[in-house]
C-alpha cells in the first residue's frame, strides 16, 4: 500500500490506480459517519458518551475490514442510477501507463488523432498533417511534402512518407541523436513536440493545415540533413532566409534576423542564429520571389494555438465553424499565418483564397492567410425512423417483424458487438409504432433493461461486475467499456463505433421516456458515455476534447494509436454518422439545445467529409487513375478501397452504409452519384443477385432507384442472412416508403433539426417529426410552412 500525507485524501482523486489503506479507510469512514451520524443521543452521561465512541470506532472498524477488500477489487462510482467501475475486469487491458508527454502536458490525453502515435510507446511512425508528412527519426523530424508524387490505382490513392529517405531531416546542431521525443503541448489540430538531450534541445510545432514547420532551439541552432545537395535559388545576398528545391518540392527555410548558412552545395545545411533560437521551415507551393516573400512575411508568426467553435441556428439551418490561429510573433510584428484549406472547407468558406496551392491525398488544399477562416453548411435534418407513406402495409410489416424477433440473436458480449444488436433492436421500436404494432412496447422494454445493463457496474447483489460494464482509466482519461473487442481497451480504438450504437439505443428509449433520462436517473451516465468520445469541453476533468473527431480533417479517427506507417485511419464513416445521430436525437429527446447543437455540427462536419473524400461525388478530389466508384478506408498518407476483414464487394461497399436509418438519408443526397456507386457493385460483384448484406444493398438502390430495390427485395429467399445490425423489418419499411416519398432533397432545409424534404417528379413531401403534444409552426427554407399538433409524424405534400 502507499503511504499518504495527512492532507492527502482532501487533494486526492480517487482512482483505480491508487488505493492506498489511508484513502479507502477515509473514504469508508466518511461513508459511515455519514449513515451513523444521523442519530443524535440525547443527554448522555460521561460513561455512555465514551461507550459509544468506542462503539462507534469498533463499528467503523468493522465497515472498514469487511469492504475494504471489495474496494480494492473494484471501485464503482455511481453517477444517478447508474454506476461505472475504476478497475478494470479480468480479460480487459489497459492502454499503456506510460505516455510520452513533458510535465507541461496533464490530465485527460488525447487519443485518435493524426498525431497520436507520437505519445504512444512503440516504433516510431509517421504522422500526416497535410500538406506536409512528418516522421521522428533519432537525428531530429524528417520533413517530406508528398504532393508531387501522389498517385492512384485500382485499390488506392497513395501519398505516404517514403520508407528509406525524405526530403531533409530537421536536426540539432550539438546533437546527434536523440531520445525518444516527448509531446510538449497540443491544441485542437496543432502538436508540439520537445526533443532535449542533457541541456540541448528543440521544440518543434507543426499542424493540419500549415505548410510550416516552426522551432525553438536551446543551445544549439537548425541543422538540415538531406538526401542529396539541394539546389539553393535565392540569392546569396538574402542572408537570413534561403530558398531550396529538393527533389521537385521547393522549401523555404526562414533563420532570424542576423542569421546565416553555411554548407551549401552539400547535404548538410546549418543555420548560425548569434544564439537567436527561432526558426521555420515551410514547403512552398512554387519558387517563385513573390511566393518566397509571402512566405517570409508570415515565417516567424509561430503558431502556438489553434481553436474551433461551432454554431447551429434552427431558424436558417446554417451550421457555422470558426477556425482561429493564435500565434506569437518571435520578431516582428506580424500575427497572421497561412493555411491551407481541404475540399471540405474552401467549398464553404467566404475566405478569400489566395491562388496557391497543394495536392494532398484528400485533393486539392487551397492557400489562405489570416488569423481565422469561418464555413457555412446547411444541415439537412434526420428522423427517428422514415414514416409511413402508404408504401408498406401494417400486415406485411408485422410479418417481418415477427420473422425478426424470432431470429436467433447470437450472445454477444462485447461492447461493439452487443451495442450493435441492442441498436437493431433500438430502430425496430418506432417502425412498431408507426403501425399500431404491441410488439413496440416489449422491444422498448428490452432494449431498456439492456441499456441500464450497460450502465451499472454493479450486479442487483451489489457485487461488482465482470461484463457489461464501463471502467474508468483516469491516465489517459477513458472509458472503457468491458468486454472490449478490436482494441476499444488497451488501443482506445473505435469508440465513437461501439459507444454510439449504445447512444442510439439510449437515444430511442429517452424519445419515448424523457424522464429516464435525467440526470440524476440514468441520463448522467449517458452523458458520460458521450464525453469519452466527443467532450465539447477543453477543461473537461475527465476527457479529451472530441476524443474521435478531428475538426479540421472533418472527420473521425478510429485508431487510439495511430501507430501504422499511413498514419491514422478510419473505415465505417457510416458508424460515425450513427453515433451522431444518436446525439442529435438524444438531445432533442433530453431537451439539451448544447448537446443537440454539438451532434448537429459533428454530424453535418462529418458528411461532407463523407461526400468529398469516400465518395468523391464532385470527382475532383481523387486522381483520374483511382478506378474505384469509392474510397472505402482514410488514411493520413492514403486512401484505400478495402476493409480490415474482408475483400468482398459487397462488404467493401457496404461498410460504409451501415447500420442505416432516419440518419442515413444522406447516403441518397446525390442520387447519380449513388446509381453509378451501385452500379460499380453490380460491376465488381458480376451479378445483381446477393449474398452478403443484401439488405443495406438494396436500401442503398431504394436512394436511386427504388422500383428497382423493390424487385430485388420481392425476388429474395426469406431465409437470406441479413447484416447483423439491421432486420427484414427495417429494410421492407425503407424500401417501400421511399418508393412512395421519393429521394431526400437536401436543398430545403427546416427550422426544427428532425425533417427532411423528398421529391419524387414535380412533388415534394415534408416530413416533421413531433417529439411532443405540441402546436407549432415548422418554416422550410423555400417558403413551405407546416403545422404540426400532435407527436409524431406529419406529412405534407405539394406539387411544384
Amino acid at each position: 500500500m502507499d503511504a499518504c500525507g495527512p492532507n492527502h485524501f482532501a487533494t486526492h482523486k480517487w482512482s483505480g490506480e491508487h488505493r492506498c489503506r489511508r484513502c479507502i479507510e477515509r473514504k469508508v469512514l466518511s461513508i459511515g459517519s455519514g449513515i451513523i451520524g444521523s442519530q443524535k443521543p440525547v443527554g448522555p452521561s460521561r460513561f455512555e458518551f465514551e461507550m459509544k465512541k468506542v462503539f462507534l470506532q469498533l463499528l467503523v472498524v468493522c465497515v472498514v475490514n469487511s469492504v475494504i477488500s471489495f474496494l480494492l477489487i473494484a471501485d464503482v462510482i455511481r453517477v444517478g442510477a447508474g454506476s461505472y467501475s475504476t478497475v478494470l475486469p479480468a480479460g480487459t487491458q489497459p492502454p499503456p501507463g506510460n505516455i510520452l508527454r513533458t510535465s507541461k502536458v496533464r490530465g485527460p490525453m488525447p487519443s485518435n488523432d493524426w498525431w497520436s502515435s507520437l505519445a504512444w510507446p512503440g516504433n516510431n511512425f509517421a504522422q500526416y498533417s497535410h500538406p506536409l508528412a512528418v516522421k521522428v527519426e533519432s537525428s531530429g523530424l524528417r520533413i517530406h511534402y508528398p504532393g508531387p508524387s501522389i498517385r492512384g490505382d485500382t485499390r488506392g490513392v497513395y501519398g505516404s512518407m517514403p520508407a528509406n529517405s525524405a526530403d531533409f531531416i530537421l536536426g540539432h546542431s550539438s546533437v546527434t541523436n536523440f531520445s525518444r521525443p516527448l509531446v510538449d503541448g497540443f491544441s485542437d489540430w496543432f502538436v508540439n513536440l520537445r526533443f532535449a538531450t542533457n541541456q540541448y534541445a528543440m521544440t518543434l510545432s507543426f499542424g493540419h493545415g500549415s505548410p510550416f514547420v516552426y522551432a525553438v532551439y536551446e543551445n544549439g541552432a537548425p541543422h538540415l540533413t538531406f538526401a542529396e545537395p539541394p539546389k539553393v535559388w535565392t540569392s546569396e545576398n538574402v542572408q537570413s532566409a534561403i530558398g531550396i528545391t529538393i527533389q521537385g518540392r521547393h522549401y523555404g527555410l526562414f533563420g532570424p534576423s542576423g542569421a546565416f548558412w553555411s554548407g551549401r552545395g552539400s547535404n548538410v545545411i546549418s543555420c548560425h542564429s548569434q544564439d537567436k533560437g527561432h526558426f521555420s521551415i515551410a514547403v512552398l507551393p512554387d519558387p517563385s520571389p513573390a511566393t518566397f516573400a509571402l512566405f517570409q512575411r508570415y515565417a516567424h508568426a509561430h503558431v502556438t494555438g489553434t481553436e474551433v467553435s461551432w454554431k447551429y441556428d434552427p431558424k436558417t439551418a446554417e451550421v457555422t465553424t470558426q477556425f482561429d490561429f493564435q500565434t506569437t510573433p518571435r520578431e516582428g510584428t506580424e500575427r497572421g499565418t497561412l493555411f491551407a484549406l481541404y475540399p471540405h472547407q474552401w467549398r464553404h468558406t467566404e475566405t478569400p483564397l489566395l491562388p496557391l496551392v497543394y495536392q494532398s491525398v484528400r485533393g486539392t488544399m487551397k492557400l489562405a492567410e489570416g488569423v481565422s477562416f469561418r464555413t457555412r453548411s446547411r444541415f439537412p435534418g434526420i428522423l427517428p425512423a422514415l414514416p409511413d407513406a402508404g408504401g408498406s402495409d401494417p400486415a406485411s410489416i408485422a410479418r417481418s417483424l415477427a420473422t425478426d424477433l424470432s431470429r436467433p440473436t447470437d450472445d454477444a458480449k462485447d461492447s461493439y458487438w452487443a451495442n450493435k444488436q441492442l441498436a437493431r433492436l433500438a430502430t425496430l421500436i418506432p417502425i412498431a409504432e408507426i403501425y399500431g404494432l404491441p410488439q413496440a412496447e416489449e422491444l422498448r422494454r428490452n432494449v431498456q433493461a439492456n441499456v441500464e445493463n450497460w450502465l451499472t457496474a454493479e450486479e442487483p447483489s451489489g457485487q461488482p461486475k465482470t461484463s457489461r460494464l464501463f471502467c474508468y482509466n483516469s491516465n489517459w482519461g477513458t472509458l472503457i467499456g468491458s468486454p472490449s473487442s478490436y482494441g476499444s481497451d488497451k488501443e482506445l480504438n473505435d469508440h465513437h463505433f461501439h459507444y454510439g450504437y449504445l447512444l442510439k439505443a439510449a437515444a430511442e428509449v429517452a424519445r419515448h421516456d424523457p424522464a429516464w433520462a435525467q440526470t440524476n436517473r440514468w441520463g448522467g451516465m449517458v452523458d458520460l458515455v458521450i464525453r469519452d468520445f466527443a467532450s465539447p469541453d477543453r477543461n473537461d476533468p475527465m476527457f479529451p476534447f472530441l476524443r474521435n473527431l478531428d475538426p479540421y480533417a472533418g472527420h473521425t479517427w478510429a485508431s487510439g494509436h495511430s501507430q501504422f506507417g499511413d498514419g491514422n485511419n478510419n473505415e465505417s464513416s457510416s458508424e460515425a454518422m450513427n453515433a451522431w445521430t444518436g446525439l442529435i436525437l438524444w438531445g432533442e429527446a433530453t431537451g439539451r439545445t448544447a448537446l443537440r447543437d454539438l451532434g448537429v455540427w459533428l454530424y453535418t462536419t462529418e458528411m461532407q467529409a463523407i461526400q468529398e473524400y469516400w465518395f468523391d461525388v464532385t470527382g475532383e478530389n481523387h486522381p483520374p487513375s483511382f478506378t474505384p466508384s469509392v474510397m472505402t478506408m482514410m488514411w493520413g498518407g492514403k486512401g484505400a478501397n478495402e476493409t480490415w476483414f474482408t475483400a468482398d464487394p459487397q462488404l467493401v461497399h457496404g461498410i460504409n452504409w451501415l447500420p442505416m436509418h432516419g440518419g442515413s438519408l444522406y447516403l441518397g443526397h446525390f442520387p447519380d452519384y449513388a446509381a453509378k456507386n451501385y452500379q460499380a457493385l453490380v460491376t465488381e460483384h458480376k451479378s445483381d443477385r446477393w449474398n452478403n448484406w443484401p439488405d443495406l444493398i438494396w436500401m442503398y438502390r431504394a436512394l436511386s432507384d427504388s422500383a428497382d430495390a423493390i424487385r430485388l427485395f420481392e425476388a429474395t429467399s426469406p431465409t437470406l442472412k441479413l447484416e447483423d445490425g439491421n432486420s427484414w423489418t427495417n429494410a421492407r419499411h425503407w424500401i417501400y416508403n421511399l418508393h412512395k416519398l421519393g429521394q431526400p432533397d437536401p436543398t430545403i432545409t427546416a427550422s426544427e433539426p428532425l425533417t427532411t424534404v423528398f421529391r419524387q417528379g414535380n412533388k415534394q413531401t415534408y416530413v416533421v417529426y413531433n417529439l411532443r403534444d405540441s402546436t407549432r409552426t415548422v418554416r422550410f427554407s423555400d417558403g413551405q410552412e407546416v403545422r404540426v399538433k400532435k407527436a409524431g409524424y406529419t406529412l405534407q405534400r405539394r406539387a411544384r
